[in-house]
């Protein structure tokens, strides 16, 4: 497989009512335009509301782990930029980036895992999807991030050397 050659993009705009009561985009609208970004990767890919219509199926998401690295403030211009991590016969890894500043460090990410599903349940991806899938997959390096689960916290938690780490009573 070779990198892409056109990138798939999806660009949005902060509403007001998406900002929270610390002034800043709330929680759930991350979750929104990343699922937004995922519909544009329908699209591009031939799974588009004729395809829905047709065959009854879609992608759903059964994983998801969402990384909020910056602020993102009122009206913030967003560009959320997506790759293809890998697939199988019905399964779709996929990874967002989500840019304020195109230029610069995401503001957040966004990694799921979803399956191609339709009425009767899991099904493999036709032809010429797995193909536009595929063409979305390149052979660059994972994400740093990629794969990585919420570490614990507490005695369960210890640090890599070993130490636990004590929290006070609450």
């Amino acid at each position: 497989m070779a990198e892409p050659a056109e990138p798939l993009v999806h660009t949005d705009t902060v509403r007001p009512e998406w900002i929270d009561y610390n002034g800043h985009l709330s929680e759930p609208y991350y979750v929104l335009v990343f699922g937004d970004a995922t519909t544009a990767l329908m699209e591009r890919t031939g799974m588009d509301a004729a395809y829905r219509a047709a065959t009854g199926c879609s992608l759903y998401t059964v994983e998801a782990h969402v990384r909020y690295l910056a602020e993102i403030g009122p009206d913030a211009p967003l560009t959320v930029r997506t790759r293809v991590l890998g697939r199988d016969a019905k399964r779709l890894r996929l990874w967002h980036e989500l840019y304020v500043d195109p230029a610069g460090a995401p503001s957040a990410t966004e990694e799921l895992m979803c399956l191609h599903v339709g009425p009767d349940g899991t099904l493999p991806f036709p032809d010429p999807v797995a193909a536009a899938l595929d063409a979305l997959t390149g052979d660059g390096p994972q994400p740093t991030h990629a794969g990585r689960a919420i570490a614990p916290v507490g005695p369960a938690g210890a640090e890599p050397d070993g130490t636990v780490v004590r929290r006070p009573p609450t």
